[in-house]
């Protein structure tokens, strides 16, 4: 399976530079796509060309791939890029729009949504939904947490691999094609002194200095007035029934659906079934209207 390339893109917004992917022709549905932890645009490098009706724009939410890292006094809490992506949707002269996110793009998607309603027209969520909820006692450990682990991780450098293949080695998951994986793991890197080294900042190994409880994540889901459609791998987030129980009692307009294969499924050989799922109901023919 060979991964499209796309078309680059490139946005400064709040004094970052944002950098991001689109495949299909302007002016036709568009589709906002967020990708997940440690990845990038090149994450739907299979599943965009796949919807041909659509206009799909990826973002490389930042300290991923090519868009900028954020300042060392800032951090990467998932509404952290709302701010941004409001901006690139402004600059794309879009007023209503799909939305999909995978994974931690799936929570940002989440979040997106539920505080501009009126602006996401249909959601696709691809094995994630919304994060694990932490007590409300638990706070001051988590913050404890995040301080020990940023000083810990900006005090880290990206390892250094001596070629392009050792790279991709390290990023082969889910028995991935080698195509995708290699987009992916490309435009995660840069050359350096030895070889490649990621792009990715290393804060975003460590902890969010706040989590969301039960009842903020209640008000989250609750809020996603829009068509709702929520893949899941069989070996992904259903593992987490929980969560998929949360999303099932607060979203109202909600279709759920189970896909064969690990996280990455929207990358994988049945990519294919994955993308006519998501364009018959992007474009109204499937599920709930």
């Amino acid at each position: 399976m060979r991964a499209g390339a796309g078309v680059a893109m490139d946005w400064e917004i709040n004094g970052l530079r944002l950098a991001g992917l689109s495949w299909g022709i302007p002016g036709a549905r568009p589709v906002l796509a967020l990708h997940g932890w440690l990845d990038n645009a090149a994450s739907f490098s299979v599943l965009a060309p796949l919807l041909v009706q659509h206009h799909v724009v990826a973002v490389d939410l930042t300290g991923h791939g090519r868009s900028a890292c954020r300042s060392a006094d800032a951090g990467y809490q998932i509404w952290d890029d709302l701010p941004e992506l409001l901006g690139v949707l402004d600059a794309l002269g879009w007023d209503r729009f799909a939305l999909m996110g995978h994974s931690r793009g799936a929570i940002i998607a989440s979040l997106l949504a539920s505080t501009v309603p009126e602006r996401v027209e249909r959601l696709v969520l691809l094995d994630g939904v919304a994060p694990g909820p932490v007590a409300e006692e638990e706070f001051p450990r988590q913050l404890r947490k995040f301080l020990d682990e940023k000083r810990h991780w900006m005090q880290r450098q990206n390892r250094v691999y001596p070629t392009l293949e050792a790279a991709v080695a390290s990023r082969t998951v889910d028995g991935l094609p080698i195509g995708p994986v290699t987009a992916l793991v490309e435009r995660n890197l840069r050359p350096c002194a030895g070889g490649y080294t990621w792009t990715t900042d290393l804060r975003l190994r460590g902890a969010s200095a706040v989590k969301m409880t039960v009842r903020q994540i209640e008000a989250v889901l609750a809020a996603l007035s829009m068509p709702t459609l929520l893949l899941l791998a069989q070996e992904g987030i259903g593992k987490h029934p929980e969560l998929v129980a949360l999303a099932r009692r607060q979203i109202r307009r909600l279709d759920i659906a189970e896909t064969p294969g690990g996280h990455h499924f929207h990358m994988a050989a049945g990519a294919a079934i994955v993308a006519q799922q998501i364009d018959q109901f992007l474009r109204g023919r499937y599920g709930i209207q």
